[in-house]
């Protein structure tokens, strides 16, 4: 038996459980505030809450409601919440998309219904069965020494750089992406490639794949479509970084503690 240290585990309750535990509310534009991050006291769940696992030993679910204009966005929670609280909201938007997205068959278009015990819908005609769909994605740091090459998507503020990222095609090994994304996005060939960690990333589906790789040359050409503008940064003179929470954050600070004088 696998032993798990984080309080969330995806294990749901089925359909026997008494429908109460924690829960989360989710609003048209956020999530409500709860006694501990977002989690709302035990109690009895509304009719229409989805469980999503077990936290503490106890039931949890997500429930749709109006919601108050107030609340924080998800991204906004996702940056300052603890480890499993994180791990449990991108849960949630995970399911959330998919059970969404999935109400009608994708083979015959009857309805779907969702299953107690796991996370599926399954046709009521045919049978079929839909299961959450993770999209894998990379997400790299090109290095050249110290230098660091970041790049300015058309979607980010004025000011800010990150790494660069792509999804993973049928068929393609995720270090083949890299050296695909690298050149298709700034034109550089890149030599060694080394895997860094991995994070959820639930906008809507995402897995990030995070990798360090090294650049044969230093001449970049941008594509002009995704990417704006991108350049090669010396720890010394960075420009504006992304969230501290984000794995690309993660991936330039784990390199400028690598590279910093000792």
């Amino acid at each position: 038996m696998t032993m798990l240290s984080s309080p969330f585990v995806r294990e749901l309750p089925g359909a026997q459980t008494p429908r109460r535990g924690y829960w989360i509310r989710f609003g048209e534009s956020g999530i409500a505030p709860g006694e501990d991050g977002i989690l709302q006291p035990p109690g009895e769940w509304p009719a229409h809450a989805m469980a999503l696992g077990m936290w503490h030993d106890l039931p949890v679910a997500m429930v749709h409601e109006p919601g108050d204009a107030d609340w924080p966005p998800a991204r906004e929670w996702l940056a300052r919440l603890p480890g499993p609280q994180a791990d449990l909201l991108a849960t949630a938007l995970q399911v959330d998309a998919w059970a969404r997205d999935h109400r009608f068959c994708g083979r015959c278009g009857s309805p779907m219904t969702r299953l107690a015990h796991e996370f599926a819908m399954q046709c009521e005609a045919c049978g079929h069965r839909s299961y959450p769909r993770i999209s894998p994605c990379i997400i790299t740091l090109v290095t050249h020494g110290q230098d660091l090459l970041l790049a300015r998507n058309s979607r980010f503020p004025a000011r800010r750089y990150s790494t660069l990222a792509g999804f993973i095609e049928p068929g393609e090994s995720a270090e083949n992406a890299v050296r695909r994304e690298v050149y298709e996005e700034v034109g550089i060939e890149i030599g060694r490639v080394r895997f860094f960690r991995s994070q959820s990333w639930p906008f809507p589906h995402s897995l990030m794949l995070g990798f360090f790789a090294e650049a044969a040359s230093r001449r970049i050409r941008i594509d002009g479509v995704e990417i704006a503008d991108a350049a090669w940064f010396t720890p010394r003179h960075l420009p504006e970084l992304p969230p501290r929470h984000s794995i690309s954050r993660q991936l330039i600070e784990t390199h400028l503690s690598a590279v910093s004088p000792r």
